[in-house]
């Protein structure tokens, strides 16, 4: 299950996240996807602050128990999760009020990303090489600028929930921002689509632990588009490059073994690749 290895929970485990942050999240107030969900609650009820301690136990409290009980029923759950939540009793304490009820449930059901607010999404051209320019490479325009500036006045919380919930507009943008819990987010968003996915990984302006991200994401990279952009994209990191070699189709390993705006070992790769593949016939 990849979400329960989101880097927006590396982000949790290794302490980047501050005080309000954890606090929100133990609340329910993130919305991520169900899986990442109930790992974050998981780590959060053993905060060191008592008070986002005790608020990720309510919000675990609260949780409908059918759902959570399909959740924990799958394979691919980690023991150490199943074991935690089988241990505790859910779905609805006594005396919660129904808009926090609400929340739990969208927390576990993932309701929130049911109906996206986005506006509907261009198609791109299929062709990597006819991609168009992305987000930041290109001057912006004024409503961008504007959607920028109103977010760089924003808290780390604040982007942070924008970057789950936010449109797509704004989590083209919150994707560079120069927090990692703000970037992972964006990730983490139940409403993120598989074309925003194709376009982060022709990003050159994100951070390498976005790109590996996707590239490490299983569900994201049995998409060709993500693969192909990610074996082109300059900034992704050449374990991840190198990873994925072996999946593409012969005319983009043709085209990457003459790229020298890629990393020289991811070049050197695919020239070894397609000579051998040449050779066979």
């Amino acid at each position: 299950m990849d979400a329960f290895d989101a880097p927006l929970l590396d982000r949790f485990r290794q302490g980047e996240a501050p005080a309000d942050v954890r606090l929100m999240a133990a609340s329910g107030a993130l919305l991520l996807r169900p899986e990442a969900q109930l790992s974050l609650l998981m780590l959060l009820a053993s905060d060191e602050i008592p008070e986002v301690a005790a608020a990720a136990k309510r919000t675990i409290a609260r949780l409908p128990a059918e759902p959570l009980a399909a959740l924990l029923a799958r394979s691919d759950t980690p023991a150490e999760l199943r074991a935690f939540y089988e241990s505790i009793p859910t779905d609805g304490a006594p005396g919660q009020a129904p808009a926090a009820e609400e929340i739990a449930g969208e927390v576990l059901l993932g309701t929130e990303g049911d109906s996206p607010s986005d506006a509907p999404e261009p198609t791109g051209p299929a062709d990597p090489e006819a991609a168009p320019a992305e987000a930041g490479e290109v001057e912006a325009a004024p409503e961008r600028r504007g959607t920028a500036q109103r977010l760089s006045m924003l808290t780390v919380a604040e982007r942070m929930k924008l970057a789950v919930l936010g449109s797509r507009e704004e989590r083209s943008i919150l994707i560079r921002d120069p927090s990692r819990l703000v970037s992972s987010a964006v990730l983490s968003s139940p409403r993120l689509t598989e074309s925003e996915v194709e376009a982060i990984a022709r990003m050159t302006n994100v951070s390498g632990d976005i790109l590996r991200a996707v590239g490490t994401n299983r569900a994201w990279v049995k998409n060709y588009a993500v693969i192909a952009a990610l074996s082109r994209n300059a900034k992704t990191p050449i374990a991840v490059a190198l990873s994925i070699l072996n999946r593409l189709m012969e005319r983009d390993i043709k085209y990457l073994a003459s790229d020298r705006n890629i990393p020289e070992p991811v070049r050197l790769a695919a020239r070894k690749i397609y000579t051998k593949n040449v050779s066979r016939r």
